[in-house]
């Protein structure tokens, strides 16, 4: 056992002995936790994934005292690489997910409560978080918190920081306080808390002294999520330090439960879609638009509609083949007749522009704004089962400039795309100026990796010179935080000592935010599939030069199929969904755990092919414990946005585990079903005994595993197969005319006759 791994096990006995919750340091853990759906991969020192407060707590202690950096992580489904680390990943999302109370206009929550779980609960009291992330089904709360999430009803609702109104966290040293809009005007030494009463004097007197500096260097964007928000956190007689918390990555406290205010649901909605000929267009009409004030105006380019068309035949007779922009508004009111014809107006002035859309449609029943929002919101992740060695890379997705300068960046932003020979796809929150550009590269090809920093700095270049932000909505992270000194330029100063007053020894998520490592954005990044494995050309049966040789094959496909399956996940997390509506792994429905997830199959044979992962880990108990969690259901396979056929690798690892292992007895037995079945038929009567009998049912739970609850089927004393022989029906006959050829399964030939017999009938 390596010097690491004794460490590692050191961690593991002592965490256990201090927390209820789960410790986690073996191998396939780590792996599963090393990624998310970003572009980075850091395999963490352990995984700790608490019950309660008083877990976090200890384990903040406890990592405190050896100081051990700490990562909180939600749904994982950050693509800035936010919650990866060498220290230890607090797993939120586990078991700290319950909503602990419910009143009129505010719920109190902890951090691991689904957003669309809270909104499942909400709707039926006539309420709404507002904040819609993408990736609603997937994130949580305390992740939404931590980046400052909005999604396209930011017109609206704004983002978490509106909402948050008082936050329960722990701070570096493990202390617990309640964080909200604090009064400076009591701030003596009859503080019963004398921990957050110096807290709140340290930041009152840095805001105080930098308030010039702090407003001063704000971007002109309607949206920022870049650096700490210290605007309007200071005010009079007051320091609002949930806002200030708001946002900041898990780098400043660890939250572990949130109140937030809710809002009534709209009586009525109706969605417009209106397309362009051009870019441009769409961009100019979007000031247009504003002027009625949307609850939400999204733009999406010619790549996305096309993708559309290709996937849902729904969209085939919708979007016209020659548009080039498309902008979906909506508007939500009490009257539906006053929003539709709030609607109707809108399109009206727009047709009498210049930059007019050449159509439009409109809807305001349920089904069909639904389809409008699925266009918008499910389509783009569908951009990962394109083929081919370029893939579309999340690291510089998430800027944001003011609206009205929307038509001029679009064409700085494709000059700096031409200028770098690449191609991206486009889907923005044009009501706020923000931009998810993703470049299509090929991170396994050293001229891609070199080109990527080389476009983040142009990009964000023209970003700064209209006065815009490099991050709107998804956190700073590995990606963009080597360029967070760059935006702020002296008042980066004032972040570090934020951080020092919160973190001094710099233990909750270090490197992100406050960072000087200017190699961050591409240091850590996810391997990608070899070269060979990209390859069109790729014969079938070629083995990648590059991949490991692993045990021998038990399905009848290549190394390289294998590879470009494990290869094409990108880690959405779109497989962790337990919304109603949505078709997802049933497993992790009743086991909401990572290794419960089809993602976490995918990192694990992509660790073992990447070299990630030690082959001997893939015939341990551990690995075999995560397969076995895949029932071959193909769901997951079906609804994939990358198509990814996670049960096809499961299949083959369980294969494989089987060849290196063997069986164990009581699968043994199941799996030659049928011989059992032959000796049971013998000797009917003392089987049906003994499926009947306790002590029987006892000895047959222990030896095979079979529940004593478990109702069994009585065997027949005469096979159907032995039936059939005695009426002739196994011979050929010589009758003329169609046959019919009757395959007997176990079950109808040794359990049910009469159902065999009746399909003969």
């Amino acid at each position: 056992m390596g010097q690491l791994d004794q460490q590692r096990a050191r961690i593991q006995e002592d965490l256990r002995g201090l927390i209820a919750g789960e410790v986690r340091c073996d191998e396939v853990f780590l792996q599963l936790y090393a990624s998310d759906a970003s572009i980075h991969q850091i395999k963490p020192l352990g995984v700790v994934r608490p019950r309660s407060t008083a877990d976090v707590v200890a384990c903040v202690k406890y990592a405190a005292a050896k100081r051990i950096p700490l990562h909180a992580r939600g749904g994982g489904t950050g693509v800035a690489g936010e919650s990866l680390g060498p220290g230890l990943v607090i797993d939120f999302s586990r078991f700290l997910r319950r909503i602990l109370q419910t009143e009129a206009d505010w719920v109190r929550v902890q951090a691991g409560v689904v957003h669309e779980r809270l909104n499942h609960h909400l709707r039926s009291r006539g309420r709404v978080f507002g904040p819609d992330p993408a990736t609603s089904s997937v994130t949580t709360i305390g992740g939404l918190i931590a980046v400052d999430g909005a999604g396209s009803h930011w017109l609206k609702y704004g983002s978490a920081r509106r909402h948050v109104r008082n936050l329960q966290v722990v701070l570096a040293d493990g202390h617990v306080i309640e964080a909200g809009r604090e009064p400076l005007d009591g701030l003596d030494s009859r503080d019963p808390d004398p921990r957050k009463r110096e807290l709140l004097g340290q930041l009152a007197h840095l805001l105080h002294d930098n308030a010039e500096l702090i407003a001063r260097k704000q971007p002109k964007s309607r949206v920022n999520r870049c650096g700490y928000n210290l605007l309007e956190v200071l005010g009079d007689g007051y320091l609002d330090l949930a806002r200030l918390l708001v946002g900041s990555e898990g780098t400043l406290a660890l939250i572990t439960e949130a109140v937030l205010a809710t809002e009534p649901l709209p009586c009525s909605r109706g969605v417009a879609l209106l397309w362009f000929d051009s870019l441009e267009k769409a961009a100019r009409a979007v000031l247009e638009i504003l002027p009625y004030r949307p609850a939400a105006c999204d733009l999406m380019d010619r790549r996305h509609l096309s993708l559309a068309r290709e996937t849902d035949e729904r969209f085939e007779p919708l979007i016209p083949r020659d548009t080039e922009a498309a902008l979906l508004v909506e508007q939500d009111g009490s009257d539906p007749l006053e929003v539709r014809e709030g609607l109707h107006q809108l399109i009206d002035h727009l047709r009498r522009l210049e930059s007019a859309p050449f159509g439009s449609r409109m809807a305001s029943d349920q089904a069909d704004t639904d389809l409008f929002w699925y266009l918008a919101r499910k389509i783009r992740p569908v951009l990962y089962r394109i083929r081919g060695a370029a893939r579309p890379v999340p690291a510089v997705e998430d800027f944001a400039v003011p609206p009205e300068v929307l038509p001029e960046f679009l064409v700085r932003m494709q000059n700096v795309l031409k200028r770098h020979q690449v191609t991206a796809s486009l889907f923005c929150h044009a009501g706020q100026g923000q931009f998810h550009v993703e470049p299509f590269l090929n991170l396994a090809h050293s001229d891609d990796v070199r080109k990527l920093p080389g476009l983040a700095e142009d990009l964000y270049r023209e970003v700064f010179d209209v006065g815009g932000t490099i991050s709107g909505e998804h956190a700073c992270g590995l990606s963009r935080t080597p360029y967070v000194r760059q935006q702020y330029g002296e008042l980066y100063d004032v972040f570090c000592q934020v951080k020092r007053i919160f973190d001094p020894h710099n233990l909750l998520n270090p490197g992100k935010i406050i960072g000087d490592d200017p190699q961050l954005l591409m240091r850590y990044h996810r391997p990608a599939a070899p070269a060979s494995v990209q390859s069109q050309s790729a014969q079938e049966g070629q083995h990648a030069p590059e991949m490991r040789n692993l045990i021998e094959l038990q399905l009848d496909w290549s190394p390289v199929q294998v590879a470009h399956i494990a290869f094409a996940c990108n880690g959405c997390g779109e497989c962790r969904s337990q919304a109603p509506e949505v078709r997802m792994c049933p497993i992790f429905r009743i086991f909401p755990a990572e290794e419960a997830s089809p993602r976490a199959k995918a990192n694990l044979i992509r660790g073992a092919l990447s070299g990630h992962l030690d082959l001997s880990t893939l015939t341990s108990a551990e690995f075999k414990a995560v397969a076995d969690l895949c029932v071959n259901c193909h769901i997951c396979a079906l609804e994939c946005p990358a198509l990814v056929d996670i049960p096809r690798l499961m299949a083959e690892a369980k294969g494989a585990y089987v060849a290196a292992k063997g069986l164990p007895f009581g699968d043994w037995v199941l799996t030659h079903l049928d011989l059992l079945g032959a000796l049971a038929s013998r000797l009917s009567a003392l089987a049906n005994w003994a499926l009947g009998n306790r002590r029987a049912r006892w000895l047959l739970e222990k030896t095979l595993g079979i529940a004593q609850s478990r109702k069994l089927p009585r065997v027949a004393s005469r096979s159907f197969i032995r039936r059939a022989a005695r009426r002739r029906l196994t011979r050929p006959t010589r009758r003329s005319g169609h046959k019919v050829a009757y395959f007997v399964d176990t079950y109808a030939n040794y359990f049910d006759v009469q159902l065999a017999q009746a399909l003969v009938a």
